[in-house]
Formats: C-alpha cells, sequence, structure tokens
C-alpha cells in the first residue's frame, strides 16, 4: 500500500466521510447567504484541519506526523479567531466531530487544501464589503489562518509525494 493509500481509522469509508465532509463543507460554504454562514463555514473548516492533523498525527505515516501535529494546532488557531458568537456555530455539533480517521491521504489533503482556498476568497469578500470592523479583523485573522493551514496542507502533500517516489525507488531495487 502506498502511503498516499495509508488508511487511518475505519478502513475505505473513511476516506470517503473525510473527503464527504470536506465537500459538505465547500458547499455550504458556496451556498451560505450571509457573512455569519460565511464565518461558520470557515470556523468548520478550521475545525476540519484540526481533526484531520489529529487523526494523521496519531495513525498518520510516521514520516507524516510531526507535520500533522504542527496542522492540527494551526486549525485549533484558526478556530480560535473567529467570534464564536458572530458565527452560527452555538446551535449544532460541527462537522468534524463525525470524522472517526483518514484514509487516501493525498485525495484528502488535496480536497482540504481546495477548501481552504475558497474559505479565504469567501472572507475576502466579506471583508471587503463590512462595515463592522469586528468582522473586518476577524476575517483578516481568519484569512491568515486559513493561508497557514493550507500552506502546511501543502508541505504534507508534498512528503506524501516523496515517501510514494521513495518507496517506488526502493521497491524497484534503488537505494
Amino acid at each position: 500500500m502506498s502511503n498516499s493509500q495509508y488508511s487511518s481509522g475505519d478502513s475505505a469509508s473513511s476516506a470517503s466521510r473525510a473527503t464527504r465532509l470536506i465537500a459538505t463543507c465547500r458547499h455550504a460554504l458556496a451556498q451560505s447567504p450571509s457573512t455569519e454562514n460565511i464565518l461558520t463555514e470557515a470556523l468548520e473548516a478550521q475545525a476540519l484541519v484540526q481533526a484531520i492533523g489529529g487523526a494523521l498525527a496519531v495513525t498518520g505515516p510516521a514520516d507524516l506526523r510531526g507535520g500533522a501535529r504542527g496542522l492540527a494546532e494551526a486549525g485549533s488557531r484558526g478556530c480560535g479567531v473567529i467570534d464564536r458568537d458572530a458565527a452560527v456555530w452555538a446551535t449544532r455539533v460541527p462537522r468534524a466531530a463525525m470524522l472517526t480517521g483518514v484514509s487516501d491521504l493525498a485525495r484528502t489533503l488535496e480536497a482540504l487544501a481546495g477548501l481552504l482556498g475558497d474559505v479565504g476568497i469567501a472572507l475576502v469578500g466579506v471583508a471587503m464589503v463590512t462595515d463592522d470592523e469586528s468582522v473586518y479583523w476577524q476575517c483578516i485573522e481568519a484569512i491568515d489562518a486559513a493561508d497557514e493551514s493550507s500552506g502546511l496542507v501543502r508541505g504534507l502533500l508534498r512528503r506524501l509525494a516523496d515517501l510514494d517516489r521513495e518507496s517506488l525507488t526502493w521497491g524497484a531495487g534503488g537505494s
């Protein structure tokens, strides 16, 4: 099994669950009718970053665990920059709570990177039109958090590709 196909959690259903949760968040973000909803989806995205990073830090490939811990920490910080009262958060459990594990790392991390890009774009849109200084600064902080998380996800994807190349070289008799 290549590292990109690594399974952490409850078999193949984990991969589809992680990517489904990410897709659900992307869809909800795209359909968000208000600033509050966009802030909520930005918070949801960072909660997913934290959960996915945490799952990989505990059960992912050993060579990715340090980076995964950093990702989980970045997600935690990202959750802290948005005022939960400004978001429509208190009325439900975050989607990330449904994550039971991660498999097909490359697909999951690529989907997460796409979500974080969408979050950044949506937050720029809110920051540009809001008259509320508090919301503006929350958006700026959340944009920074999404950018940091996105950079860490891209770093994990690069490391995962390196590990896959190394395993192919090793399997072909290379040193």
